[in-house]
């Protein structure tokens, strides 16, 4: 049996990947440093593991590698999803907050990549990093998330360069605006309209739909795909600067 450890899966994207790992037949380990959110989350899950860690500390992410290995045995995939957002103004966006976005979005990549290294190496297995479309394409009040997911999207490629001798493959999803509690919660009437206008599809994304793609790209029918960067976004991105109203 395969098993995927899977970071900020307690919900969300990572929740959903989790379920279509599991549904598949894998083992997964669900990291994630809300505790009681990841507790309530696994519960009736199986075969499952919950891993309380925090990314951003190299000790912890060890940790999270061993506690993996010790109940099944070994990595077949990695799933680099824990990620925080500021939403401010480069003004308003001090040095604090910068550093609480990259230590978890840029530094956890890094230090859960380098921790589970050699189980994947052992296995030939996969990394899939989560980054984001405004990786890809800039936009107001995302200077430190932004940033974050435009360097994680490098990173993958670095990764896949230097892992591609091993048999590990890395891969990266960008996912445009997806339905979730965060997004319902915080996103107005107005800002759903324009996303829903400026998005080909005309509407916000699952967290299944992403997941979907995550667990094709750590499958063994994605062999011969590494450091790409796969954008699940309702065309989004494609969309570029074309006026919504040009396409009614």
């Amino acid at each position: 049996m395969k098993t995927a450890l899977i970071t900020g899966a307690a919900r969300g994207i990572g929740l959903a990947t989790a379920h279509r790992f599991l549904d598949d037949g894998w083992s997964v380990a669900m990291l994630d440093r809300d505790g009681a959110e990841l507790d309530a989350s696994i519960h009736g899950l199986s075969p499952a593991l919950a891993v309380r860690a925090d990314v951003s500390i190299a000790a912890d992410a060890a940790r999270a590698v061993e506690e993996t290995l010790g109940r099944f045995g070994s990595i077949d995939a990695l799933v680099n999803n824990a990620g925080v957002a500021e939403f401010l103004s480069i003004e308003e966006t001090d040095f604090a907050r910068w550093r609480r976005v990259m230590e978890t979005n840029l530094d956890g990549v890094f230090l859960m990549t380098q921790a589970a290294l050699p189980a994947l190496k052992a296995a030939k297995g996969a990394i899939v990093n989560i980054a984001s479309i405004s990786g890809i394409r800039a936009s107001t009040l995302r200077v430190a998330y932004g940033a974050s997911k435009a360097a994680v999207i490098h990173l993958t490629k670095q990764q896949a360069m230097e892992l591609g001798e091993h048999g590990v493959r890395a891969n990266c999803v960008a996912p445009g605006p997806v339905r979730t509690k965060l997004s319902s919660a915080v996103h107005s009437p107005e800002i759903i309209t324009a996303y829903f206008d400026a998005i080909p599809l005309n509407r916000y994304g699952e967290a299944s739909e992403i997941a979907e793609v995550v667990h094709f790209l750590c499958s063994a029918r994605a062999s011969y795909v590494t450091g790409q960067c796969v954008a699940v976004d309702g065309g989004f991105e494609a969309a570029g600067i074309g006026l919504p109203a040009l396409r009614r």
